[in-house]
Protein backbone atom coordinates (compact mmCIF):
# COMPACT_ATOMS: atom_id res chain seq x y z
CA UNK A 1 0.00 0.00 0.00
CA UNK A 2 1.68 3.56 -1.01
CA UNK A 3 0.50 5.21 1.21
CA UNK A 4 1.00 2.87 4.54
CA UNK A 5 3.10 5.41 6.34
CA UNK A 6 0.83 8.19 5.72
CA UNK A 7 -0.99 7.12 8.97
CA UNK A 8 -1.32 8.72 11.89
CA UNK A 9 1.71 7.52 14.01
CA UNK A 10 2.90 6.43 10.96
CA UNK A 11 6.80 7.53 11.30
CA UNK A 12 8.76 10.40 10.10
CA UNK A 13 11.96 9.41 9.84
CA UNK A 14 13.59 10.12 13.45
CA UNK A 15 16.82 9.17 13.96
CA UNK A 16 16.80 7.48 17.51
CA UNK A 17 20.59 7.20 17.93
CA UNK A 18 20.21 3.72 19.56
CA UNK A 19 23.80 3.66 19.79
CA UNK A 20 24.05 6.28 22.49
CA UNK A 21 21.80 4.34 24.99
CA UNK A 22 23.96 2.05 26.61
CA UNK A 23 27.60 4.93 26.57
CA UNK A 24 27.29 6.68 29.62
CA UNK A 25 29.43 8.80 28.57
CA UNK A 26 27.89 9.85 25.24
CA UNK A 27 24.85 10.15 27.28
CA UNK A 28 26.28 12.59 29.68
CA UNK A 29 27.44 14.73 26.52
CA UNK A 30 23.78 14.65 25.22
CA UNK A 31 22.47 15.96 28.73
CA UNK A 32 25.10 18.73 28.47
CA UNK A 33 24.69 19.55 25.04
CA UNK A 34 23.12 23.06 25.00
CA UNK A 35 20.64 22.48 22.08
CA UNK A 36 19.00 18.79 23.96
CA UNK A 37 15.40 19.59 24.39
CA UNK A 38 12.71 17.35 26.26
CA UNK A 39 8.94 16.58 25.34
CA UNK A 40 7.15 16.90 28.77
CA UNK A 41 4.57 14.71 30.09
CA UNK A 42 2.60 14.68 33.10
CA UNK A 43 0.34 11.16 34.25
CA UNK A 44 0.37 9.93 29.89
CA UNK A 45 -0.80 13.51 28.65
CA UNK A 46 1.44 15.87 26.59
CA UNK A 47 2.52 19.07 26.94
CA UNK A 48 1.57 20.79 23.92
CA UNK A 49 1.08 24.70 22.30
CA UNK A 50 -2.36 24.99 21.45
CA UNK A 51 -1.74 27.97 19.13
CA UNK A 52 -2.21 26.31 15.69
CA UNK A 53 -0.56 24.75 13.95
CA UNK A 54 -0.63 22.83 17.40
CA UNK A 55 2.38 20.53 17.99
CA UNK A 56 4.50 19.29 20.91
CA UNK A 57 6.11 22.18 23.16
CA UNK A 58 10.08 21.42 23.77
CA UNK A 59 12.07 22.85 26.48
CA UNK A 60 15.80 23.35 27.59
CA UNK A 61 16.89 20.88 29.58
CA UNK A 62 17.03 23.21 32.66
CA UNK A 63 13.49 24.21 32.23
CA UNK A 64 12.59 25.08 36.01
CA UNK A 65 9.24 22.44 35.23
CA UNK A 66 12.02 19.58 34.85
CA UNK A 67 14.08 19.98 37.86
CA UNK A 68 14.00 17.07 39.84
CA UNK A 69 12.76 14.74 36.73
CA UNK A 70 15.54 14.65 34.16
CA UNK A 71 16.79 11.01 36.13
CA UNK A 72 14.08 9.53 34.34
CA UNK A 73 14.49 11.11 31.19
CA UNK A 74 14.16 8.63 27.88
CA UNK A 75 16.26 9.28 25.15
CA UNK A 76 13.87 9.66 22.05
CA UNK A 77 16.64 10.23 19.61
CA UNK A 78 18.03 13.67 17.49
CA UNK A 79 15.97 16.36 16.53
CA UNK A 80 18.15 18.40 13.67
CA UNK A 81 21.66 16.60 15.14
CA UNK A 82 20.28 17.70 18.68
CA UNK A 83 19.05 14.93 21.39
CA UNK A 84 15.66 15.07 22.18
CA UNK A 85 14.23 13.32 25.34
CA UNK A 86 11.17 12.75 26.77
CA UNK A 87 10.61 13.76 30.84
CA UNK A 88 7.35 12.77 33.05
CA UNK A 89 6.76 15.47 36.46
CA UNK A 90 4.06 13.04 37.43
CA UNK A 91 4.86 14.50 40.75
CA UNK A 92 3.31 18.01 39.99
CA UNK A 93 -0.57 18.49 41.26
CA UNK A 94 -2.73 20.90 39.30
CA UNK A 95 -4.37 22.99 41.28
CA UNK A 96 -8.17 22.50 41.76
CA UNK A 97 -7.66 19.11 39.59
CA UNK A 98 -11.17 17.18 38.66
CA UNK A 99 -10.01 13.53 39.39
CA UNK A 100 -12.89 12.19 37.73
CA UNK A 101 -11.42 12.94 34.46
CA UNK A 102 -7.88 12.56 34.10
CA UNK A 103 -7.76 9.03 32.87
CA UNK A 104 -10.37 8.54 30.79
CA UNK A 105 -10.76 6.54 27.63
CA UNK A 106 -11.62 9.87 25.85
CA UNK A 107 -10.07 12.49 28.59
CA UNK A 108 -11.29 16.39 27.51
CA UNK A 109 -9.43 18.20 30.50
CA UNK A 110 -6.26 19.74 30.03
CA UNK A 111 -4.02 20.71 32.62
CA UNK A 112 -2.01 23.75 32.74
CA UNK A 113 1.08 24.40 35.03
CA UNK A 114 1.77 27.90 36.44
CA UNK A 115 5.50 28.19 35.10
CA UNK A 116 4.52 27.94 31.18
CA UNK A 117 2.43 29.95 28.55
CA UNK A 118 -1.20 30.23 28.79
CA UNK A 119 -1.51 28.24 25.28
CA UNK A 120 0.77 25.88 26.44
CA UNK A 121 -1.16 22.73 28.49
CA UNK A 122 -1.09 19.20 29.01
CA UNK A 123 -3.43 17.26 26.43
CA UNK A 124 -4.94 13.56 26.18
CA UNK A 125 -2.91 12.04 23.43
CA UNK A 126 -5.86 10.21 21.68
CA UNK A 127 -7.84 13.55 21.86
CA UNK A 128 -5.02 15.53 20.15
CA UNK A 129 -3.66 13.08 17.87
CA UNK A 130 -4.80 14.22 14.71
CA UNK A 131 -3.46 17.93 15.26
CA UNK A 132 0.14 17.01 15.33
CA UNK A 133 2.80 16.72 12.81
CA UNK A 134 3.95 13.48 11.44
CA UNK A 135 7.49 14.03 13.99
CA UNK A 136 5.36 15.13 16.73
CA UNK A 137 2.95 12.04 16.57
CA UNK A 138 6.30 9.94 16.41
CA UNK A 139 7.86 11.23 19.34
CA UNK A 140 4.48 11.63 21.49
CA UNK A 141 3.89 8.17 20.26
CA UNK A 142 7.08 6.48 21.81
CA UNK A 143 7.54 8.75 24.94
CA UNK A 144 3.60 7.86 26.01
CA UNK A 145 4.07 3.71 25.41
CA UNK A 146 7.91 3.62 27.20
CA UNK A 147 6.50 5.63 30.30
CA UNK A 148 3.87 3.33 30.07
CA UNK A 149 5.99 0.37 29.67
CA UNK A 150 7.76 1.55 32.87
CA UNK A 151 4.71 1.92 35.26
CA UNK A 152 3.67 -1.22 34.57
CA UNK A 153 7.05 -2.91 34.53
CA UNK A 154 8.64 -1.85 38.30
CA UNK A 155 9.49 -5.65 39.30
CA UNK A 156 11.37 -8.12 37.58
CA UNK A 157 9.13 -10.90 35.84
CA UNK A 158 11.90 -13.21 36.81
CA UNK A 159 12.64 -13.11 40.31
CA UNK A 160 10.18 -10.73 41.55
CA UNK A 161 12.64 -7.56 43.00
CA UNK A 162 12.67 -4.38 41.98
CA UNK A 163 14.19 -3.30 38.61
CA UNK A 164 16.26 -0.32 37.31
CA UNK A 165 15.45 2.26 34.68
CA UNK A 166 18.67 1.26 32.40
CA UNK A 167 20.26 2.60 28.77
CA UNK A 168 18.62 5.79 28.70
CA UNK A 169 15.15 4.58 29.74
CA UNK A 170 14.72 2.13 27.16
CA UNK A 171 15.70 -1.58 29.54
CA UNK A 172 14.93 -2.05 32.78
CA UNK A 173 17.94 -4.34 34.67
CA UNK A 174 17.34 -6.03 37.89
CA UNK A 175 20.14 -5.32 40.73
CA UNK A 176 19.24 -9.10 41.90
CA UNK A 177 19.70 -11.66 38.91
CA UNK A 178 21.07 -9.53 36.26
CA UNK A 179 17.88 -10.04 33.85
CA UNK A 180 17.52 -7.48 31.65
CA UNK A 181 13.77 -6.09 30.05
CA UNK A 182 13.01 -4.65 27.42
CA UNK A 183 9.75 -2.38 26.11
CA UNK A 184 6.65 -4.51 25.26
CA UNK A 185 4.81 -4.15 21.94
CA UNK A 186 1.78 -6.23 21.54
CA UNK A 187 1.02 -7.16 17.85
CA UNK A 188 -2.87 -6.49 16.94
CA UNK A 189 -4.68 -7.40 13.59
CA UNK A 190 -7.25 -5.24 12.57
CA UNK A 191 -9.12 -6.46 9.23
CA UNK A 192 -10.92 -5.17 6.49
CA UNK A 193 -13.20 -7.64 5.45
CA UNK A 194 -15.19 -6.90 2.79
CA UNK A 195 -17.93 -8.91 0.43
CA UNK A 196 -18.67 -7.10 -2.87
CA UNK A 197 -19.97 -4.26 -2.30
CA UNK A 198 -19.66 -3.91 1.62
CA UNK A 199 -17.30 -3.92 4.21
CA UNK A 200 -17.82 -5.82 7.40
CA UNK A 201 -18.07 -3.58 10.62
CA UNK A 202 -18.62 -3.95 14.41
CA UNK A 203 -19.21 -2.13 17.96
CA UNK A 204 -17.98 -2.53 21.56
CA UNK A 205 -20.05 -1.79 24.32
CA UNK A 206 -19.88 1.67 25.49
CA UNK A 207 -19.01 3.29 22.59
CA UNK A 208 -21.02 6.17 20.78
CA UNK A 209 -24.27 5.21 19.38
CA UNK A 210 -23.94 4.41 15.93
CA UNK A 211 -20.57 4.46 15.91
CA UNK A 212 -18.87 0.98 13.83
CA UNK A 213 -15.23 0.38 13.51
CA UNK A 214 -13.52 -2.46 11.93
CA UNK A 215 -12.83 -5.98 13.87
CA UNK A 216 -9.20 -6.28 15.40
CA UNK A 217 -7.92 -8.61 17.94
CA UNK A 218 -4.43 -9.80 19.67
CA UNK A 219 -2.29 -12.52 17.02
CA UNK A 220 -1.56 -15.29 19.47
CA UNK A 221 1.89 -17.02 20.01
CA UNK A 222 2.51 -19.42 17.11
CA UNK A 223 0.06 -17.71 14.86
CA UNK A 224 0.67 -15.84 11.35
CA UNK A 225 -0.90 -12.47 10.89
CA UNK A 226 -3.11 -14.27 8.00
CA UNK A 227 -4.11 -16.88 10.46
CA UNK A 228 -4.78 -14.42 13.16
CA UNK A 229 -7.20 -12.03 10.90
CA UNK A 230 -9.38 -15.36 10.01
CA UNK A 231 -9.37 -16.95 13.80
CA UNK A 232 -10.65 -13.50 14.95
CA UNK A 233 -13.22 -12.84 12.66
CA UNK A 234 -14.90 -16.07 12.90
CA UNK A 235 -14.56 -16.07 16.76
CA UNK A 236 -16.45 -12.11 16.86
CA UNK A 237 -18.48 -12.51 13.96
CA UNK A 238 -19.11 -16.03 12.38
CA UNK A 239 -18.12 -15.22 9.18
CA UNK A 240 -14.93 -17.04 7.16
CA UNK A 241 -12.33 -15.19 5.15
CA UNK A 242 -10.58 -16.54 2.66
CA UNK A 243 -7.42 -14.76 1.09
CA UNK A 244 -5.79 -12.25 3.74
CA UNK A 245 -3.07 -9.51 2.79
CA UNK A 246 -1.19 -6.77 4.38
CA UNK A 247 -2.14 -2.88 3.57
CA UNK A 248 -0.02 -0.69 6.52
CA UNK A 249 0.35 -0.71 10.36
CA UNK A 250 0.31 1.59 12.98
CA UNK A 251 1.85 1.72 16.29
CA UNK A 252 -0.67 2.24 18.71
CA UNK A 253 0.38 3.69 22.36
CA UNK A 254 -2.93 3.25 24.62
CA UNK A 255 -1.27 1.68 25.91
CA UNK A 256 1.65 0.06 23.63
CA UNK A 257 0.01 -2.08 20.74
CA UNK A 258 1.59 -2.32 16.84
CA UNK A 259 -1.60 -2.28 14.40
CA UNK A 260 -1.51 -4.24 11.68
CA UNK A 261 -4.39 -3.26 9.02
CA UNK A 262 -4.75 -6.07 6.81
CA UNK A 263 -7.58 -6.84 4.10
CA UNK A 264 -9.52 -10.45 3.55
CA UNK A 265 -12.00 -11.76 1.58
CA UNK A 266 -14.71 -13.32 3.60
CA UNK A 267 -15.86 -16.26 2.06
CA UNK A 268 -19.64 -16.33 4.06
CA UNK A 269 -21.71 -13.49 4.90
CA UNK A 270 -23.62 -14.91 7.51
CA UNK A 271 -23.19 -12.56 10.89
CA UNK A 272 -23.10 -14.39 14.37
CA UNK A 273 -21.73 -12.71 16.98
CA UNK A 274 -20.17 -13.41 20.04
CA UNK A 275 -21.31 -11.27 22.86
CA UNK A 276 -18.31 -11.46 24.86
CA UNK A 277 -16.40 -10.12 22.52
CA UNK A 278 -18.46 -7.34 20.48
CA UNK A 279 -21.51 -5.48 20.70
CA UNK A 280 -23.00 -5.84 16.98
CA UNK A 281 -21.42 -6.46 13.76
CA UNK A 282 -23.33 -5.12 10.70
CA UNK A 283 -22.26 -5.51 6.69
CA UNK A 284 -22.08 -1.77 5.80
CA UNK A 285 -22.53 -0.86 1.79
CA UNK A 286 -19.59 1.34 0.09
CA UNK A 287 -22.63 4.00 -0.32
CA UNK A 288 -23.69 4.05 3.39
CA UNK A 289 -20.10 4.40 4.19
CA UNK A 290 -19.62 7.24 2.48
CA UNK A 291 -22.43 8.56 3.65
CA UNK A 292 -21.21 8.00 7.24
CA UNK A 293 -17.59 9.68 6.29
CA UNK A 294 -19.62 12.87 5.06
CA UNK A 295 -21.56 12.77 8.12
CA UNK A 296 -24.56 12.48 6.20
CA UNK A 297 -25.75 9.03 7.44
CA UNK A 298 -28.82 9.13 10.02
CA UNK A 299 -27.44 6.56 12.37
CA UNK A 300 -24.04 5.52 11.51
CA UNK A 301 -20.80 6.68 12.39
CA UNK A 302 -17.42 6.24 11.23
CA UNK A 303 -14.25 4.86 12.86
CA UNK A 304 -12.70 8.11 15.08
CA UNK A 305 -10.08 9.85 12.77
CA UNK A 306 -6.67 9.71 13.40
CA UNK A 307 -7.03 5.26 14.02
CA UNK A 308 -6.00 2.89 11.47
CA UNK A 309 -9.46 1.94 10.57
CA UNK A 310 -10.24 5.35 9.39
CA UNK A 311 -7.22 4.91 7.63
CA UNK A 312 -8.03 2.13 5.89
CA UNK A 313 -11.91 2.81 5.75
CA UNK A 314 -11.01 6.29 3.89
CA UNK A 315 -8.48 4.20 1.39
CA UNK A 316 -11.07 1.74 0.66
CA UNK A 317 -13.65 4.62 -0.51
CA UNK A 318 -11.10 5.53 -2.49
CA UNK A 319 -9.62 2.60 -4.13
CA UNK A 320 -6.43 3.69 -2.98
CA UNK A 321 -5.56 0.24 -0.98
CA UNK A 322 -3.10 -1.14 -3.79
Amino acid sequence: MKLAETVTFGGSGLDRAAELRGDALALQGARLNPDARAIVMWRGKLLLSKTRPAGLVRLPLDHPILEGALDGAILLGREDGAPCFAVAIDAWEPAGQDQGQVGQFFDPSEQHHPAMPEDEVFAELRRVMTWLTPRDAELAATAKAVFEWHLSHQFCAKCGARSAVTHAGWQRTCPSCGAHHFPRTDPVVIMLITRGNSVLMGRSPGWPQGMYSLLAGFVEPGETLEAAVRREVFEEAGVHVGSVGYLASQPWPFPASLMFGCWGEATSDEITIDPLEIEDAIWVTREDMAQAFAGEHPVLMPARKGAIAHFLLENWLADRLD
